[in-house]
């Protein structure tokens, strides 16, 4: 495949917005691991050197190594990518499994571990993006592109819901619902994948009992225990509610050792609220949303379809996942275990959340730069 020379520069206010809220991210694990590093460890800096490590320098050299590849050669591998992805998915159920929590999410290989479950996130729209390219007739195709998608996307969200991992298996569907539709789908197949996730969703919570009490106790928080399912909405919502304006300072949260559950994880942004105030947590969301936006801008001016897929997919990714962490931790959606991305800690899914933003630079690269005056 010969590489076309790159016809303009990298997105740079999407990398500098994306600079900031890492660094943020980094400032805010310092805070919200150090008392609980502390006593596990006997070191408060632990879990920040192996972020630090495991995901900022692993992590950095899968932005560059996303960025200097030429986005059409990876899809030449989303085949194979996404089969790889499968099968790790399904090695989490066998001895190379870690459970955790009672959840077999994770997959030990050596001293290495990870979940594949990030890893689908990538591939799986990667897929969805160079299958769609080829052949745009399929996006119109009932029994030749409807039919299959959801073959795939069944067997995927069966081995994710499994584990059990709900949530990502939703923001994996509605990702790949946001790129069916970008390669111009037919509106009656796109309200038919969603009458069927609602249905498959609503079957799901109805038959496992965890689940269901979580909806319940949502809905219902008078009726939820306190001491379980209730608890860890209720220390989020006290986290952030004791913030206030200004926030009570950074470091001193009373709620992120003893009380709130997963202070480093998808708690983290309780712990924002709390030390830094409103106008912290604002600051935040403010930032998330300039980076949505610059990736969708990117997606607009993509130079082909398969750019423009890609883009959409991995955006609505970051977009969705953002979107449901806060929305759970702040009481407007059902409590998940989505972490926040590049801010929550998890050297994995910061690692493959700055490989899929450096290929959104790849594709940004190859944009004309008469196509994308009007961004800057």
């Amino acid at each position: 495949m010969r590489i076309p020379k790159a016809t303009s520069s990298p997105d740079f206010i999407f990398i500098a917005v994306l600079f900031v809220i890492v660094i943020f991210g980094f400032v805010m694990l310092a805070s919200a691991s150090s008392d609980l590093a502390k006593e596990r460890f006997g070191d408060s800096y632990y879990y920040l050197v192996k972020q630090i490590i495991n995901g900022l320098v692993f992590g950095g050299l899968g932005f560059l190594f996303g960025a200097f590849i030429y986005y059409h050669r990876w899809a030449r591998f989303a085949l194979p990518l996404l089969g790889i992805s499968i099968l790790t998915l399904i090695l989490v159920f066998t001895p190379q499994g870690l459970p955790a929590k009672g959840a077999a999410r994770w997959l030990q290989i050596g001293s290495f571990s990870f979940q594949p479950s990030e890893l689908l996130k990538l591939t799986f729209v990667l897929y969805v993006a160079s299958w769609l390219s080829k052949n745009l007739k399929r996006s119109k195709s009932f029994f030749e592109g409807f039919v299959p998608f959801l073959f795939l996307i069944g067997i995927a969200g069966f081995l994710i819901i499994k584990q059990p991992a709900t949530t990502v298996a939703v923001i994996i569907f509605l990702a790949s619902i946001l790129t069916y539709f970008a390669g111009g789908a037919r509106k009656s197949f796109l309200v038919l994948m969603c009458l069927l996730g609602v249905l498959v969703l609503t079957a799901i919570i109805i038959l496992t009992q965890y689940r269901r009490e979580r909806v319940i106790s949502f809905f219902q928080p008078q009726k939820a225990d306190v001491l379980d399912e209730g608890y860890h909405r209720n220390q989020a919502l006290t986290a952030i509610g004791s913030g206030g304006f200004l926030g009570v300072g950074y470091g001193h949260s009373t709620t992120k050792f003893k009380y709130l559950p997963e202070p480093i994880g998808d708690s983290i942004f309780a712990v924002v609220a709390e030390e830094l105030g409103f106008i912290g947590a604002s600051f935040l969301i403010i930032l998330f949303l300039m980076l949505i936006f610059r990736g969708f801008m990117i997606a607009k001016h993509a130079p082909d379809t398969l750019g423009r897929l890609l883009v959409t997919g991995f955006t609505s990714i970051i977009a969705f996942q953002v979107f449901i962490n806060i929305g759970a931790i702040s009481g407007l959606l059902p409590l998940t275990g989505v972490p926040l991305p590049f801010v929550s800690y998890g050297g994995s899914s910061l690692l493959l959340s700055m490989l899929l933003v450096g290929i959104l630079q790849s594709i940004a690269i190859q944009q004309n730069p008469a196509d994308i005056q009007g961004m800057h």
